[in-house]
């Protein structure tokens, strides 16, 4: 029987409802009730990494979990990790283990959109599915994975698109890789994927700001002012910014990387638009243009690559699409 890792981290799968009505964190991590139910899937060893909201999470604690899973994996023999985690920001975690670990076995997230105690609560499947997931042979090689209401996401192109409902994890540009049936679990596409890049520390600081109609230019003029080392800008549309922020763009890309994203929900950026403020201009101007992450995903792959001490031209490749 394989033997599984699995990590708890808090989040509303570690949640109980109180008397009021409000979520809270339990000091005893009621999924762990879950585990008898497990034992015809894997041994299972747990340990309990940390009990905090998702929305507490930073990337310097990422990092302390990679480091944490890479630890264990050297100390002993493991065939998969799963890691519990609040939904709100599992797409970062996920993706940043994808873009630092490396890790020979599966490594699985999932979650809970409802408390353990709460009705209609999902806790409990979602990790049994999880937990198959990661000893299951056709996971391997497969990067990080999510897996949240019988579906399985790639840390890649996963994110939360509903505040409350179960079915809230998507993958908006190419569709969930797999599902898990109740005799099966299928991955039916191969997620592409890059060296990990490990990094000792978190140092830098990355900037995110969302490009509106008419946006003024000192919120750009800002991030250099507040020592910020790199900053993600969610553009409109294929790619273009409002000609008023222009002037300000040329002036902070000479001194840090300028990553765009676009902040539609599908497609990607491209160099289309030879008007002010359009892609060609913001092209030659050297700014790169991302390969579909969402811009909290750009983040944090712009700050391992600040970590890294990474060029401009390994940064484009980095953001280009071979993930």
């Amino acid at each position: 029987m394989n033997h599984l890792l699995l990590i708890h981290t808090g989040g509303t799968i570690a949640m109980s409802q109180s008397g009021s009505g409000h979520v809270m964190p339990s000091e005893v991590n009621p999924i762990d009730a879950t585990l008898p139910k497990a034992t015809d899937i894997a041994n299972i060893t747990t340990k309990h990494f940390s009990n905090i909201p998702s929305p507490h999470m930073t990337p310097e604690k990422m990092l302390e979990l990679a480091q944490f899973i890479n630890q264990q994996l050297t100390q002993d023999t493991y065939d998969g990790v799963v890691i519990t985690h609040g939904t709100d920001t599992l797409e970062e975690t996920a993706y940043f283990l994808q873009i630092t670990l490396g890790a020979p076995v599966p490594i699985v997230l999932t979650g809970a959109m409802r408390s353990s105690n709460e009705v209609g609560s999902d806790g409990e499947f979602n990790l049994i599915t999880a937990l198959r997931v990661a000893q299951s042979d056709v996971a391997r090689g497969k990067g990080v994975l999510v897996v949240f209401n019988g579906e399985i996401h790639s840390a890649f192109n996963v994110t939360k698109t509903h505040t409350s409902s179960v079915d809230t994890f998507k993958s908006v540009h190419f569709g969930n890789v797999g599902m898990v049936t109740k005799d099966h679990v299928l991955i039916y596409s191969q997620p592409t994927t890059k060296q990990p890049k490990m990094i000792p520390s978190i140092t830098k600081r990355v900037a995110v700001l969302k490009v509106v109609a008419g946006m003024e230019p000192d919120l750009i003029e800002a991030v250099l002012a507040l020592g910020y080392d790199g900053l993600v800008l969610e553009v409109l549309g294929q790619g273009n910014v409002p000609p008023s922020i222009v002037p300000a763009l040329e002036m902070l890309v000479e001194r840090m990387p300028v990553v765009i994203v676009s902040r539609c929900f599908n497609g990607i950026v491209q160099d289309v638009y030879g008007y002010v403020g359009g892609g060609q201009q913001l092209k030659e101007m050297g700014i790169i243009f991302s390969n579909g992450l969402n811009s909290q995903k750009a983040r944090l792959r712009l700050l391992v690559e600040l970590e890294a001490g990474s060029s401009q031209a390994v940064m484009e490749h980095s953001f280009s699409f071979q993930q």
